[in-house]
Formats: structure tokens, C-alpha cells, sequence
């Protein structure tokens, strides 16, 4: 992975650190503007929650080390900036403003601290600092938009609440039309009932093997890809996707700015289910949001951590701050 710019920013503090925490663990770089950054270094283990939220100690135990391993391959003396972007950052972030700029000041000496929702760095990755609108989809669903003087999000409340055309909303939808399926009722599809009793077993079964787990998203989401390869043969997959495509453009355009130059992006994993989902989401796109232009994400959520420091390195961020989504901290020194 590399970036592209002008600026030297190699002395003392003139390094920046991007993070990607998520569902599935960390992604860390160390970079400088202009010269680009290090290869990923990944964690496996996610971030616990608890209490307070985000757990800023469990971070700082997974950060340190990489960081250390990460410096002399970046060619840096310090940093000075640092983005973090973090799952749950809206909702779970409490401990990580409250203690991680400060913690990061000790340990590494940088001066300026971003602490980011997923939904914005994956945002940046696919847009950069242009005004529109990216939905971000994978087992979950989030919208977010901004007009470059707010954010606005739509969805992204989960499994149990929504997450709309998500990975796991296409799954259990596959799941449901398998279960009328086998009862009889109107709405089943034999097809989605023998693909679902070839990866869970009888579906009478399916309830107790499915509702104590705790990764019942992951699990739901995992019948996705069942569902868009009946999509062509049939047609119960085929009415789910194309009702998924309609809520997620639902979503871009409750957060799309309704004025001036709009860009409108997909990112995430559920787009790799190809032309069964991305065909209607298209049409439904052009129908809701005939202003905006689509244009493919130049990258995800880490290149999207990456050109916020490194725009933050620069004095030059031009996107929106806001506590909850793109909170921006320069630590107090003693």
C-alpha cells in the first residue's frame, strides 16, 4: 500500500500511525506524507468492549508492539499524528477520547489524535474529502454522507434492528423463504431449502443451532452467498436481493446531500456477490439519486485512515469534525 503526495514530514514527530480496528482485529501502518507507508501488520484479536465501551487498554496492549516492529520499517523518528478508526466509535467511544490521545502521547510522543467511526474511514477510503454518499456492507449496513460540513448516517443498527440488505439481512431473508419452504407456507423456495439443509442440516434444527451462538450475525451472513447464486434460477433469491439493493439505496439516499457536486460508492465485502445484487442496486441508485455520480472506492477503511493522518500531518483536513464520528485531539502535556 502506498500514498501519493508532496509533503516530506520525516523528522522527529513527523510520522503518522493509521489503525484499523474492527470486528476481526487490527490493521496498523506507520507512514510520512509523501513517502508513503509500511505494509499492514494485523491482529487477529478484536478489541473488547465492556462497560465503558471500546476498551482503550486492550488497544494500546495490541498497538504498542506492532508500532515498535513498525517504526524502523517506516524510515520515521516519531510520530506525530495518529487516526485511529474504530467499530463502534459512535456508540462505544467514551474511553477511547477519554484516555487514548493521552496514552498515545506517552507512549509515542504524538501530538495530534483522530479517533474515527468505521462508517468515516471506510468513507475516506471510497471517496475521499468529496461531498456524497458510500454504503458500507458486508455482515452489517451503514450509509453515511456528508455536504463537507456534517455527517449524516443512516442504518447500521444492527442484526436484530436492521443493518437492511446486509450480509446478515440477505442470509436470514434466504433462511426464511427456506423455512416457509418446508412448512408449506406461501413464499418458500425448495431451492434455498435444499442449499439450506446442505450448510446447517435439517432446518428443524436450524433454531437451536443458531439462536444461542454469539456470532448469530456471522453465521446469518454466511448464507448470503447461497442466496445470489439462486438468484438467476430463482426467484425468491432473486426478489430478496433486489429487495436488499432497495434498502441500501434507501439508506444512500436519506444521507446523500440532496444539493450541488454528490458522489455517490459502494465498499464493503457483500459487493463481491457480483451482478445479482450490484445490477439492481445500480438502477435503484439511478432512480433515487439521478444527481449524484457513481464512482468505484479508490479504497477501504485503512486507506481511509491512512489519508486522514496524513491530511491531518498536512494541516490540510477539510472533512467535518464531530465527536461521535471524526473526533479530532491535540493532549494536553504536563
Amino acid at each position: 500500500m502506498s500514498l501519493h503526495g508532496t509533503g516530506t514530514g520525516t523528522g522527529t514527530g513527523g510520522g503518522f500511525l493509521a489503525v484499523d480496528s474492527g470486528g476481526s482485529g487490527l490493521r496498523v501502518v506507520v507512514g510520512a506524507p509523501g513517502r508513503g507507508t509500511t505494509a499492514p501488520r494485523e491482529s487477529r484479536v478484536p478489541v473488547r468492549t465492556g462497560p465503558r465501551g471500546i476498551d482503550p487498554g486492550h488497544l494500546m496492549e495490541q498497538l504498542v508492539p506492532m508500532v515498535r516492529a513498525l517504526l524502523p520499517e517506516a524510515g520515521v523518528s516519531g510520530l506525530g499524528t495518529a487516526v485511529v478508526g474504530a467499530a463502534g466509535m459512535a456508540t462505544l467511544g467514551d474511553a477511547l477520547r477519554a484516555e487514548l490521545p493521552t496514552a498515545l502521547e506517552r507512549e509515542f510522543g504524538v501530538r495530534t489524535v483522530a479517533l474515527v467511526a468505521d462508517a468515516v474511514t471506510a468513507y475516506t477510503g471510497a471517496l475521499g474529502s468529496r461531498p456524497g454518499a458510500v454504503v458500507a456492507a458486508g455482515t452489517g449496513l451503514i450509509a453515511i454522507g456528508t455536504d463537507l460540513t456534517s455527517w449524516r448516517r443512516a442504518d447500521g443498527w444492527g442484526h436484530l434492528l436492521g443493518d437492511c440488505g446486509s450480509g446478515a439481512w440477505i442470509g436470514r431473508a434466504g433462511l426464511e423463504a427456506a423455512l416457509r419452504a418446508h412448512d408449506g407456507r406461501p413464499g418458500g423456495s425448495a431451492v434455498l431449502l435444499a442449499r439450506a439443509e446442505e450448510a446447517f442440516g435439517p432446518v428443524r434444527e436450524l433454531p437451536g443451532r443458531l439462536y444461542p451462538r454469539t456470532d448469530r450475525p456471522a453465521v446469518l451472513a454466511s448464507f448470503a452467498p447461497q442466496v445470489a447464486a439462486c438468484a438467476d434460477s430463482d426467484p425468491v433469491a432473486g426478489r430478496i436481493l433486489r429487495e436488499a439493493a432497495r434498502h441500501m439505496a434507501e439508506s444512500a439516499a436519506a444521507v446523500c446531500p440532496a444539493l450541488g457536486e454528490a458522489h455517490v460508492s459502494l465498499t464493503g465485502g457483500l459487493f463481491a456477490m457480483g451482478a445479482a445484487l450490484v445490477v439492481p442496486l445500480e438502477e435503484e441508485l439511478e432512480r433515487r439519486l439521478p444527481h449524484a455520480r457513481r464512482v468505484p472506492a479508490a479504497g477501504g477503511p485503512l486507506e481511509g485512515s491512512v489519508q486522514i493522518a496524513t491530511e491531518l500531518a498536512r494541516s490540510s483536513l477539510t472533512l467535518p469534525g464531530d465527536e461521535a464520528m471524526l473526533y479530532v485531539v491535540t493532549p494536553k502535556r504536563g
